[in-house]
């Protein structure tokens, strides 16, 4: 079986997320969705509601499954037998950044190899950040995230 890793905070997952887990699941046989914590952010959702949020996403794609890790990529990538990390580029800017860990993450074991894949058009500009901020301000997200996701969203910042 190949298996894919595609990690990240998901907080909250996108469209464009769940258009390159779809896109991913093209090339392998399962994509594991893994949420994990950024040390640099401050999560909005704790690992339980991305989780609900991802697996609610994601359940029209039978090859993808959700999970929870925290420690290093390369370890969870031995552990899974996965044959690839997935990784996002919405612009040049992603790439440096992409670049290191992937190349960190070669260094923790070698055969850990990492896919690139640019998000559809429409989504390309869509980051959990931008959305969370047009959130907190009432703007329309409707379009741009799951369902699920616009619905926690607003009864998250209504609380606020």
């Amino acid at each position: 079986m190949r298996r894919a890793v595609y990690p990240g905070s998901f907080d909250p997952i996108t469209n464009g997320h769940v258009d390159l887990v779809k896109r991913a699941s093209l090339l392998f046989d399962e994509v594991l969705v893994a949420i994990t914590d950024n040390p640099n952010k401050q999560a909005l959702f704790s690992h339980a509601e991305r989780m609900e949020m991802a697996q609610v996403s994601l359940a029209e794609i039978p090859t993808a499954r959700v999970i929870v890790f925290r420690g290093l990529l390369s370890n969870l990538y031995e552990k899974e037998q996965c044959c690839a990390i997935i990784r996002g580029l919405r612009a040049v800017s992603d790439f440096e950044y992409e670049f290191q860990m992937a190349l960190m993450n070669r260094k923790q074991l070698r055969r850990a190899e990492t896919v690139f894949l640019m998000p559809s058009l429409r989504w390309v500009y869509l980051s959990s950040n931008l959305i969370k901020e047009v959130a907190r301000h009432n703007g329309a997200i409707k379009d741009l995230v799951p369902e699920i996701v616009c619905r926690k969203l607003k009864e998250t910042f209504a609380k606020k």
